[in-house]
């Protein structure tokens, strides 16, 4: 009796396009540095489209393949990254991880350029935006990342407050960043996060003298106020969803003793749910 052989794993492969891109011929090289087969298929069900398309029939519905947007993108800031340190203007923007949920990775994500980088985060000013120019900026921001615990996340002292204060700010920040090791990259589908470019361990942080908004000031220092209602306080006085999100991920409402970090997408799910 002869037995079946089993259906080999599909891997991802970038495509052979007919228009003039020399890193595209690298294909072999890129799946390597950039973890794709991976990230891929960590993703599930939703990277299925990605194995099986492979950016040329479009499965996804998207009129131009996001995954080799972001490749092309990445190749671009590659050169901006020369060693363990960078400095910038942050947004201001923050990421936190979910994986290894209560210990994960929380930073600040700066680009390595000085200028104004406030529509960097800020969904609510994409509009009439194309992917290539949203792809592009978003790239740029480099995520510093620093394991702590969500529920003591206070045990983490300096860095987390130098976090906490980032998120808080009203404006661009100016900060400086060095890392353990040199940031690299990695590209991963997911349609509930925005991109962002290559990341490292943080050794150190710095950022300069910022500016809270009042609204978010006054809910901060209220530690008896429930979240849901320092939410909803803040969205009905004006403040961006986008902002809340934000304040919201890094522990910065509610209650005092149930205060805790929230992985950024959970915290996008959250807000829009309250909101």
């Amino acid at each position: 009796m002869r037995l079946k052989s089993k259906k080999k794993t599909e891997c991802w492969r970038i495509p052979k396009l007919k228009m003039d891109s020399n890193w595209v011929s690298k294909h072999k090289k890129l799946n390597k540095n950039f973890n794709l087969d991976r990230n891929l298929r960590k993703n599930g069900s939703k990277s299925d489209f990605c194995l099986k398309c492979k950016g040329i029939r479009l499965l996804c519905g998207k009129t131009r393949c996001p995954l080799l947007i972001r490749i092309n993108h990445f190749l671009k800031i590659v050169p901006l990254i020369s060693n363990k340190d960078i400095s910038g203007v942050s947004p201001p923007s923050v990421f936190i991880g979910r994986i290894g949920y209560p210990y994960v990775y929380a930073g600040p994500l700066v680009p390595p350029i000085h200028e104004d980088t406030s529509f960097f985060d800020c969904p609510e000013e994409w509009f009439g935006k194309s992917i290539d120019q949203i792809v592009s900026f978003r790239s740029l921001l480099i995520r510093g990342k620093k394991r702590v615990h969500a529920k003591k996340f206070s045990e983490s002292g300096r860095m987390y407050e130098k976090i906490l204060e980032l998120a808080l700010a009203d404006k661009s920040v100016d900060t400086e960043l060095e890392f353990i090791k040199k940031p690299k990259g990695s590209i991963f589908i997911d349609n509930n996060a925005q991109p962002f470019g290559p990341s490292a361990v943080l050794k150190k942080m710095k950022i300069s003298n910022s500016k809270f908004d009042y609204r978010i000031e006054r809910a901060y220092f209220d530690t008896d106020l429930k979240s849901n209602q320092a939410i909803i306080d803040l969205y009905s006085r004006g403040v961006r969803v986008s902002k809340i999100q934000k304040v919201f991920s890094v522990g910065a409402l509610g209650i005092k003793k149930n205060r805790r970090l929230v992985p950024t997408r959970w915290s996008i799910t959250a807000i829009d749910d309250i909101i």
